[in-house]
């Protein structure tokens, strides 16, 4: 792509900005910032990345998955403030995600050990866990709302923490997994994936882009159950206080 046709692409945030006053909804300074703090971080990550794959280091590698990591973390915390020491839960919850995931794919030699595989497939998959996070946080707040005289009842009957939260936190982690699940039965009906467009677009052959979006949706699918199964089971201790009380 030339740099013009790049600029062209701007043609898109003019039409959103102009929705915007046109509907009187106040998102035309928003937008502008989107826009560009999207260009600037993009093109950063861009030399970053091609600075690290000139270098074919480990360390680099490295730095930027706890990058990552870091920022998921911090982003998905925001979605539960009130409880202290979630981000630390979900940056754990994440680490071990990303070293199963990893893992596994460098262990079973479906991927090499590369900055051009392991960054890319890092970043789906912490991505993605993260927005799981983010989802069982807002299901938990809901269900800890909605159930809290029946958690509080099962406090006196003489149930642990773990035993009084546990259904509520079932219920949070199924409902964290189910984008996932539904992408998987919709994805190339609905939808042609990022990954297997980009790959397209490139030039690449149709059935080795198939393949690789097919091992990106396994290990996204294992990633949000793992990362949700490992939240629940980290955070639930967090939703009391010291002497066994709800916050």
């Amino acid at each position: 792509m030339s740099n013009f046709a790049l600029a062209c692409t701007l043609v898109f945030v003019a039409v959103t900005v102009l929705l915007s006053m046109r509907q009187k909804l106040g998102l035309e300074k928003d937008i502008a910032i989107g826009t560009v703090r999207s260009a600037i971080q993009l093109l950063f990550v861009g030399y970053v990345l091609h600075f690290v794959f000139e270098t074919d280091h480990p360390l680099f590698v490295v730095i930027i998955v706890a990058t990552m990591i870091t920022v998921a973390s911090w982003n998905a915390g925001a979605r539960a403030k009130h409880i202290p020491g979630i981000r630390l839960r979900i940056a754990a919850a994440l680490c071990c995600t990303e070293a199963l995931t990893v893992g596994l794919l460098l262990g079973l030699r479906i991927i090499e050990p590369t900055p051009q595989y392991v960054i890319p497939i890092s970043g789906i998959t912490v991505g993605s866990s993260m927005i799981v996070c983010g989802l069982f946080l807002n299901q938990m707040n809901r269900e800890v709302e909605s159930s809290r005289g029946e958690i509080e009842a099962l406090l006196a009957l003489g149930a642990t923490v773990g035993q009084a939260i546990r259904a509520a936190a079932k219920r949070s982690v199924r409902a964290s997994m189910i984008p996932t699940i539904d992408g998987m039965k919709t994805i190339g009906l609905v939808q042609l994936p990022g990954m297997m467009t980009g790959m397209i677009v490139a030039g690449a052959d149709p059935i080795e882009a198939v393949r690789y979006q097919i091992l990106i949706m396994f290990v996204l699918a294992s990633a949000a159950a793992t990362t949700a199964m490992l939240l629940g089971r980290l955070s639930s201790p967090l939703w009391f206080t010291k002497d066994e009380r709800l916050r």
